[in-house]
C-alpha cells in the first residue's frame, strides 16, 4: 500500500476520475475525509457519494479510481458541476494523484438523497509537480460556491440561503480572485441555477 501523496486533514477537496462503461474516465469532485485522529493507524480515508452519480456507479462496477489534487479552480468547477470525460485517468491539472481501491462501508438516505460512504486506500501514487503553497481567498470562495451551487436543486436545502451564500462568494472572487478564479465563478453560474451579473 502507498501513502497519500499529500497531507489529508479534515475534508480535502479533490477531483476523482473513475472508469465508466464507455471506457472513458469521468471526472467529478470528491471530498476526501482524513482518518479520524483517534482511529487506528490502518484506518482508511473515506468519501461519500450523494445520489446515483456516475462516480458511485463506477465505484460499484470497478472498485477503484484516481483521486487527484489540483489547485485549478476551473478544473474543479467543471468536475463538480458538469459532465467531464477524458481518455486518461490522470488530468493535466493534477499536481499529485493516488490510484485507490474503494470499499463500500455503509449507506443511507438523508433529505431524500441516497448516500454511500466509501473507504479509500491508495495503491499507487504520483507527484507531478511541487509548488509553494499560497492562500488565495478567491480560490477557496470558488470551492465553497461550487458546494452551494450543487445543492440549489436539492429540496432539503433552502435555495434562498444558498443564493445569499453564492452572492457572498461571488463578491469574494471579484475582489480577491485572479483571472482563473473569475473564469471558474462564471462557470458556476453557467452550470447551475445561480445567476450573477458580475460573471
Amino acid at each position: 500500500m502507498s501513502d497519500w501523496p499529500a497531507d489529508l486533514r479534515g475534508v480535502t477537496e479533490t477531483v476523482v476520475t473513475t472508469l465508466g462503461p464507455n471506457e472513458r474516465w469521468n471526472a467529478a469532485a470528491l471530498g476526501v475525509h482524513a482518518p479520524r485522529s483517534d482511529a487506528d493507524s490502518d484506518a482508511p480515508a473515506t468519501a461519500t457519494t450523494w445520489g446515483r452519480t456516475r462516480t458511485r456507479g463506477n465505484f460499484e462496477r470497478r472498485g477503484a479510481g484516481y483521486v487527484q489534487f489540483t489547485t485549478d479552480p476551473v478544473v474543479f468547477v467543471e468536475a463538480a458541476l458538469s459532465i467531464q470525460e477524458t481518455d486518461d485517468p490522470v488530468l493535466d491539472a493534477a499536481d499529485a494523484w493516488a490510484r485507490v481501491t474503494v470499499e463500500r462501508l455503509e449507506s443511507g438516505n438523508s433529505g431524500g438523497t441516497e448516500w454511500v460512504e466509501w473507504a479509500l486506500r491508495p495503491v499507487e501514487t504520483g507527484v507531478v509537480r511541487e509548488s509553494v503553497a499560497t492562500t488565495n481567498r478567491g480560490y477557496y470562495a470558488v470551492v465553497e460556491a461550487t458546494v452551494a451551487a450543487s445543492r440549489l436543486d436539492v429540496p432539503a436545502y433552502d435555495a434562498a440561503v444558498l443564493r445569499e451564500r453564492l452572492d457572498y462568494f461571488a463578491d469574494v472572487v471579484e475582489r480577491c480572485g485572479g483571472e482563473r478564479e473569475r473564469e471558474a465563478m462564471a462557470l458556476v453560474a453557467e452550470y447551475s441555477a445561480y445567476e450573477n451579473e458580475s460573471f
